[in-house]
């Protein structure tokens, strides 16, 4: 069996609005300890692009600008076991407790999950969504691994605008 790896804490501020969940950050992300680490992922290009702004290189200044614009990061898994980084690989999770920060942070509007495992993994262990009393939506994954209903850049911007109206 693979080494238990942990994930990364909240990146969070009161007036969050918007609290995005990955699964579980990549090896790479975990690494060096940075959401969305691999270059090759397009969240932080698709968040930037929400605001037609091109991305930066510094992973300081990148939290400084989503925190700016209200949204926050996690991850629905706490722990897990993983061979690499595909979600596919993940074994014997142990979800974050989302409850616990929506009740912290009550200006949370929507949680959107960045992908299919984020979505099944907190539909699994929180939904039905009244748990929460606010939406909860999944959006394509931001990973650049090609598969059968993964979407280009362009097509994951136009479905992840949704969120800018929650912000």
């Amino acid at each position: 069996m693979p080494e238990k790896i942990v994930g990364l804490p909240p990146v969070i501020k009161e007036n969050s609005k918007v609290l995005i969940l990955g699964s579980m950050p990549s090896v790479l992300s975990l690494t060096h300890q940075e959401y969305y680490g691999n270059p090759r992922n397009h969240f932080w290009k698709i968040i930037f692009g929400l605001y037609d702004r091109t991305t930066v290189e510094n992973y300081e200044d990148k939290i400084e600008f989503i925190k700016e614009k209200g949204i926050a990061l996690w991850d629905t898994i706490g722990t897990c076991y993983r061979d690499g980084s595909l979600d596919s690989a993940i074994k014997g999770e142990e979800p974050n407790d989302i409850p616990r920060l929506i009740n912290e942070f009550p200006s949370i509007r929507l949680i959107a999950c960045n992908g299919t495992k984020s979505f099944h993994t907190l539909k699994k262990y929180y939904l039905p969504e009244s748990l929460f009393n606010i939406p909860v939506i999944k959006l394509p994954s931001s990973s650049p691994i090609p598969g059968k209903f993964n979407k280009n850049l362009e097509e994951k911007l136009e479905i992840w605008k949704q969120i800018v109206r929650y912000l």
